[in-house]
C-alpha cells in the first residue's frame, strides 16, 4: 500500500487523504481506491511485470482506437504498480443481480446486456487493428498450445477430481479432433478478450466500460461471445441467449459476414470448449486454491453443459460419453436441483377429477377451458388432440383461445417470478375441459412452451388423459 501512496503523490503532487483495498476476484492482482483533494484513482499491484505491461499497453492502444476502457495514468519504474482512471463501483454483474437471481431479466437489464454485447465486435475488430500482439500475456495468439492448456486444465483440475474413470488415449484422440476444428480457418486480426463476462464490465452513466483484458490475445471472436452468453451463473433463458446472439450478429456484420449455419456450428463448439475450460478453472481455484466461491459456480456450469450436450456432439463420441457421465453424477445434479423451481402443468378431463398435488403444497392454479369453443363436438376432430395441427388451427381461428392464454400468461409470469424470488420449489397449473383431449391439451402445452422460453426452471408437462409426459 505504501508504494501506491507514493505513486499517487508523484502523479498528483499531493498526499492521499484516503486509501483502501477493493475486494479481490480470482486473480492475484490487488486493487486500491486512493483519493486526494478532488481526485480519485485506482491503484493496482500486479505480481507479474509482463502481465502488467500487457494491460497497460493494450489499454493505451484501445484508448487511441476510441474504445471505452480505463486510462492508465502512471506506472512505477519497475512496472509492478500503476494508477488508472477510477470508473466507480457499478459493475454490470451487480446491476443485473435481480435478473440473475430470478432468471427473469427486466427490460432495463436486457438493454444493458444488449448494449454490452453490441460493443464486443468493435472491441475485437477495432481493438485488434494495429495492436502489437507481441506484448500480449502470456502469449500473442490463440493457438494449438492454448487449446491443449485448457483441455489439460479441465482434465486434470476438474475431471480427475470427480473420480470418473476414463481412457487417456480415447479422450486425447477426440480432443485432438476438437482442437483441429477449433483452429480451422483463417482468423482475422481480431482481439480475443479471453475473459469477457459481466464482472469485467463497468457501467459509467449506464454505458459499458471494459476492464481486466490483460489476458487477451489474437484469436477467434466466437470465444468471447461464448464466454459472455454462457457465463455459468448468468441464468439467461434460452430466449434471452438467442436475443444476445442475434444482437452480436447484427453488430458483427459491420466487420464480417458469416453464414448463419457456419456461425452457429462454430459457436456451439466454442461454447463446449469454453465450458470445459471454465470447469477446469473452477476446479483449480476451488479444489486446489481453496476458494469456495468458485465451487459454488460448478453446478451452474454443469447445468450449462447438460443442456449443451443434450444435442450430442457426434463428431467427438468419447468426449460426449464422458461429459454425459459427468453431468449425471449425483453430486452435481442434486446441488443444481435444489436451486430451481419445478413447475408442473396438467391437462385433464373434469369428468375424471382435478389432478392431485403430490408435492405437499396443496395445489395451484386450475383453469377451466370449457368456455372456449369445443372442437370435440365435431366428429372430424374426435381422433385428434390439442397437439395436432387440425385442432390448433380450429382453436386459433376465432382468437378465443389466444385471449384466454394471454390472461393465463400474465398470471403465470407474476407467480413464477415471485416463487423464484422466494426460493420456492414447486408450482402447479392445471387446465381442464370436458374430455381432456383438445382445449386443455392445447392450453397446457402452450403454457409449458411459453415458460420454458422465459425462465430457467424445470417444467414437467402431463397430458393426463393422453398418457403423455414431457420435461422441458
Amino acid at each position: 500500500m505504501k508504494q501506491i501512496e507514493q505513486l499517487f503523490e508523484q502523479y498528483t503532487r499531493q498526499k492521499p487523504t484516503q486509501i483502501y483495498e477493493l475486494p479481490s476476484s480470482g486473480s492475484n492482482r490487488r486493487y486500491f481506491r486512493v483519493s486526494g483533494e478532488g481526485i480519485s484513482l485506482i491503484g493496482a499491484k500486479g505480481l507479474d511485470v509482463d502481465e502488467n505491461i500487457a494491460f497497460m499497453e493494450i489499454a493505451k492502444h484501445f484508448k487511441l482506437r476510441g474504445l471505452p476502457v480505463p486510462q492508465v495514468l502512471y506506472a512505477s519504474a519497475d512496472k509492478f504498480f500503476y494508477l488508472q482512471e477510477d470508473l466507480g463501483d457499478q459493475t454490470l454483474f451487480n446491476t443485473i443481480s435481480a435478473g440473475r437471481e430470478s432468471g427473469n431479466y427486466s427490460e432495463e437489464e436486457k438493454t444493458l446486456l444488449k448494449k454490452t454485447i453490441a460493443l464486443l465486435p468493435k472491441l475485437q475488430f477495432e481493438g485488434g487493428k494495429g495492436l502489437d500482439y507481441n506484448i500480449c500475456f502470456p502469449q500473442p495468439e490463440f493457438d494449438e498450445r492454448n487449446v491443449w492448456f485448457d483441455f489439460n486444465y479441465f482434465k486434470y483440475c476438474f475431471l480427475k477430481t470427480t473420480g470418473i474413470e476414463f481412457s487417456e488415449i480415447k479422450l486425447h484422440n477426440d480432443m485432438q479432433k476438437m482442437a483441429e476444428d477449433l483452429l480451422e480457418g483463417e482468423h482475422a486480426e481480431t482481439f480475443m478478450y479471453r475473459d469477457f463476462q459481466a464482472r469485467n464490465v463497468m457501467l459509467v452513466n449506464n454505458e459499458p466500460y471494459f476492464i481486466d483484458f490483460q489476458g487477451g490475445r489474437k484469436g477467434p471472436f466466437y470465444y468471447d461471445l461464448a464466454s459472455f452468453v454462457w457465463q455459468a451463473k448468468a441464468n439467461y433463458s434460452s430466449e434471452l441467449k438467442e436475443e444476445l446472439i442475434q444482437t452480436y450478429k447484427d453488430a458483427l456484420k459491420k466487420y464480417v459476414d458469416v453464414p448463419n449455419d457456419v456461425f452457429d456450428k462454430k459457436l456451439r463448439l466454442f461454447v463446449l470448449f469454453r465450458t470445459m475450460q471454465v470447469l477446469g478453472a473452477y476446479g483449480f481455484r476451488g479444489y486446489f486454491e481453496k476458494k469456495p466461491h468458485f465451487l459454488q459456480s460448478v453446478p451452474f456450469a454443469i447445468d450449462n453443459l447438460r443442456k449443451l450436450i443434450a444435442e450430442p456432439f457426434t463428431e467427438y463420441p468419447y468426449v460426449q460419453q464422458i461429459l454425459t457421465e459427468l453431468t449425471q453424477m449425483r453430486q452435481f445434479s442434486d446441488l443444481r436441483a435444489e436451486k430451481k423451481l419445478e413447475v408442473r402443468i396438467f391437462s385433464f378431463s373434469y369428468k375424471k377429477g382435478i389432478p392431485t398435488d403430490d408435492s405437499g403444497n396443496g395445489g395451484g392454479y386450475v383453469f377451466d377451458c370449457r368456455a372456449i369453443d369445443n372442437p370435440g363436438k365435431y366428429d372430424h376432430f374426435k381422433h385428434f388432440t390439442g397437439l395436432d395441427k387440425e385442432v390448433i388451427d380450429y382453436l386459433e381461428a376465432d382468437g378465443g383461445v389466444t385471449k384466454f392464454l394471454t390472461n393465463v400468461y400474465d398470471l403465470a409470469d407474476v407467480h413464477v417470478k415471485r416463487y423464484m424470488e422466494r426460493k420456492f420449489t414447486n408450482l402447479m397449473f392445471c387446465f381442464g375441459c370436458t374430455g381432456g383431449q383438445h382445449r386443455s391439451v392445447y392450453c397446457a402445452q402452450h403454457l409449458a412452451e411459453y415458460l420454458a422460453k422465459r425462465y430457467n426452471i424445470t417444467i414437467k408437462l402431463y397430458h393426463r388423459e393422453q398418457g403423455i409426459e414431457q420435461e422441458f
